[in-house]
Parts: C-alpha cells; sequence; structure tokens
C-alpha cells in the first residue's frame, strides 16, 4: 500500500486513537507488529496516519489490545479501509487544507455546536457575505482563491440541509449580527437568511445578547465535532494562523463544559429569532 503524502486530519486521528490504545496496553510497536503478524513500519505508518487498515485487521488490534469499547471500535471500524472520496476533494491541494479537513469532519460528525463571536457560522453564510469576509484579506488574495473558497464554504451547508441533516447547535454574540459585513443590505440579507435556517428542525440558533456579559471563549470561535464514539470527537478553533484541532479526552472535556455554559447564557430559539428581527429592522 502506498503511503498518504498528507494524511487529513480525520486520518491522523483514527491513526492517534490506535496508538492511543497500543500504549494503554503497555504494548511496543514491535511488540504489537509481531502480534499482528507484520512489520513495526506498517505500525508506525498507521498510526501517523500514512497508511489505511482494513476492518479486519482493525479487529485484531482490538483483540490484541483487549478493547473491550465496542463502541469505540465500531466507530474505528466505520473509519477503515479505502477513503471514500467526498465533495470536499475537489478542494483538496486548492484551498489551505485545514478547509478540506473540517469539511470532512463535517459530514461524519454526529452532532455539532458552533460558537461564533464575531462571525456568521461559516455553514449559514450568504455568498455575499462570505465573499465580503475573503475580499477583507491582507494581502489580497488571488481572485481564482476567493471563488474556490467561496464554493466550498456555501457546499459546506449540505451538512444540515441533507437528509437527515445533522442536529446543529449554533450559538452567535450578537456582535455578529450588528456587524454589517459588506454593507447594510448584504448584512441584511444575510439575517433573513439566518432567520431562515434557524427554522430547521436539526438546527437549533441561539443567540448571545450583549446583556448575557462575561462568557467562557469570549471572542472565541470554536466547533465541536461530536463522532460516533465520544473518544473521537474533536474540536476545532480558528487562530489568526489558521485552525487548529483539539482531540485529547481532557481538552474534549473542558470544551464541552465551557460550550454547556455559553448556552446557558444564550437565549432561546424563539427569543433568539427575535433579536435577530430586532437588529434587522435597525439596519
Amino acid at each position: 500500500m502506498a503511503p498518504r503524502q498528507t494524511p487529513t486530519v480525520r486520518q491522523r486521528r483514527f491513526g492517534s486513537e490506535l496508538r492511543r490504545l497500543r500504549e494503554a496496553a503497555g504494548l511496543s510497536a514491535p511488540r504489537a507488529a509481531e502480534l499482528l503478524g507484520t512489520d513495526r513500519t506498517t505500525i508506525s505508518n498507521v498510526e501517523a496516519g500514512r497508511f489505511g487498515i482494513s476492518k479486519e485487521r482493525l479487529w485484531r488490534l482490538a483483540t490484541i489490545y483487549e478493547c473491550d469499547n465496542q463502541e469505540l471500535i465500531d466507530a474505528l471500524a466505520a473509519m477503515t479501509g479505502g477513503r471514500t472520496r467526498g465533495w470536499w476533494d475537489e478542494y483538496r491541494d486548492k484551498i489551505p487544507p485545514d478547509f478540506v479537513d473540517l469539511a470532512e469532519l463535517e459530514h461524519h460528525s454526529t452532532s455539532l455546536r458552533d460558537l461564533q463571536t464575531a462571525h456568521i457560522p461559516g455553514v449559514f453564510q450568504t455568498e455575499e457575505h462570505a465573499r465580503a469576509l475573503f475580499d477583507l484579506f491582507i494581502p489580497a488574495l488571488p481572485r481564482l482563491e476567493v471563488e474556490l473558497r467561496i464554493a466550498h464554504r456555501l457546499a459546506r451547508h449540505r451538512v444540515v440541509s441533507n437528509t437527515p441533516g445533522v442536529p446543529y447547535v449554533a450559538m452567535v454574540h450578537e456582535t455578529a449580527l450588528r456587524l454589517r459585513t459588506g454593507g447594510r443590505e448584504v448584512a441584511k440579507a444575510q439575517l433573513a437568511y439566518l432567520l431562515e435556517e434557524s427554522e430547521r428542525p436539526n438546527v437549533r440558533l441561539l443567540i448571545i445578547p450583549f446583556a448575557a456579559g462575561r462568557f467562557p471563549m469570549a471572542g472565541d470561535s470554536v466547533l465541536y465535532l461530536a463522532a460516533e464514539s465520544p473518544l473521537l470527537d474533536t474540536v476545532q478553533v480558528d487562530t489568526p494562523i489558521g485552525a487548529v484541532f483539539f482531540d485529547s479526552s481532557t481538552q474534549l472535556a473542558n470544551f464541552r463544559r465551557r460550550l454547556d455554559v455559553v448556552e446557558q447564557v444564550a437565549l432561546n430559539p424563539n427569543k433568539s429569532r427575535d433579536l435577530i428581527r430586532k437588529i434587522a429592522e435597525e439596519l
């Protein structure tokens, strides 16, 4: 099997979980390889995400590692074998890899929780809003890359619009609603679209009003992507230099607790829609 040139975040996540199981079993890579009937480099390449693995070999490794977490093994089994190409793959090597990896993670998620304090969640951005954001880059992005980024962002919407759509909780600060990104008309159209999307049965839009005051992760952009097994959850945080992904059990637990607190200070869906309408009328 030829090694992958650049493993995706999801592929690396699969490998790191296998490494965690091996280490929890107290086995070295050479010993695990011996018990599996292969060489050490195969174990190292799989754990680095450079090689895939069959379901049969995964089940053998689960036995070798004495892992009795059936939910985790089933979730890992769904990640084995040849990777099916998704719509996001057409953008690989054309836009930043973290954009593409995020779309793949979203596609395979069982639920999503998003916290945005200065932006509308990417999944719910209109074309004009997204264009206005990408046009703000300094230095300016090449026009072709802008168009590719916009097309990719709009395609991400299918994670909530497909049948069945992934359950999505979007927590958005009032600041993001009042920023007139792209001008008054673009901003009004964006708020109208956000209201429309909030009516989807799988979407809960919760606005954090100015009156809520301080709250955990204020100023951050955080997306929590739940997997078939909680041990395989991932958190993506936007930074000025690109996306950062977190997946350790301690980090995941901390993000869950913080998002729970934020959700408690946000308005309920009905009051959230009322505030959006009020802001739209004031534009």
